[in-house]
């Protein structure tokens, strides 16, 4: 009889059943919709808000920064505030964090989804959500983040193996694909001269490398990132299909 601690270890770490070639197909299009949508882009940025400003407090915490807090907004918006030196090597790479960091969680997603490793992606975002509730100093963003809590923790014990492979599917792909699009959504506010404070604009006063140059290099770490995991998550598919045609 295996122990408490056995059991929850091989639920976290055991090999989920292969889904359907359905599941990652169809997640694959509603994430697509959800991305080029735009009621439902506004209503959905708001997870690519969390784990960006996450991607700012973890790249401040390992530069030695000290983190103030983090705050939501009902627009989408979000800040992370750390105190420590205003220039230099850590204040770049603290800036510099935030528009990765969907895409990075999303690809790291995409290699344990291919594993097979549903659960612990359950897990790691609980572990995320957790992170950021501590850092939370606003009431909206307490707000999101319970909601977020909410709707991971049923899927994560009450959702079957379909239901959540679905979930795990479905933002995996939506942190893959909507990384893309807050970082057009960038240059788009800077070239109207509406967002002289973005991430871009603050590297650049830091580095002094033109702001232009850094929306392209965000750019390219997210679409890498999309080809990449991408690529992992369809290559099983196409796969079977293959086989199934031959």
């Amino acid at each position: 009889m295996p122990t408490e601690a056995e059991q929850w270890w091989e639920r976290l770490f055991g090999v989920a059943p292969e889904p359907h070639i359905v599941i990652p197909l169809t997640t694959l299009a509603v994430a697509a919709i959800l991305v080029v949508s735009g009621g439902l882009w506004r209503l959905f940025r708001q997870v690519l808000t969390i784990v960006h400003e996450a991607g700012h407090a973890l790249m401040a915490l390992l530069v030695g920064r000290r983190l103030q807090g983090i705050r939501l907004h009902s627009d989408t918006s979000g800040v992370t505030v750390s105190r420590g030196r205003p220039t230099g090597p850590g204040m770049v790479l603290t800036t510099l964090a935030g528009y990765p960091a969907p895409a990075i969680l999303g690809l790291i997603f995409s290699v344990l989804v291919v594993a097979e490793l549903i659960v612990l992606v359950l897990a790691l975002s609980a572990l995320l959500v957790l992170g950021v509730l501590l850092l939370v100093r606003n009431a909206y963003g307490i707000f999101t983040i319970v909601a977020a809590a909410a709707v991971l923790g049923g899927v994560a014990f009450y959702g079957s193996a379909v239901v959540q492979a679905v979930f795990v599917y479905l933002i995996t792909w939506f942190l893959l694909l909507g990384s893309v699009r807050p970082v057009l959504e960038m240059q788009t506010k800077r070239a109207r001269g509406a967002a002289r404070d973005s991430d871009a604009d603050q590297l650049a006063r830091l580095t002094r490398v033109p702001a232009l140059l850094w929306v392209l290099v965000l750019a390219a770490v997210a679409l890498a990132c999309l080809g990449v995991g991408g690529f992992r998550m369809l290559d099983p598919v196409v796969t079977e299909i293959g086989a199934a045609a031959g």
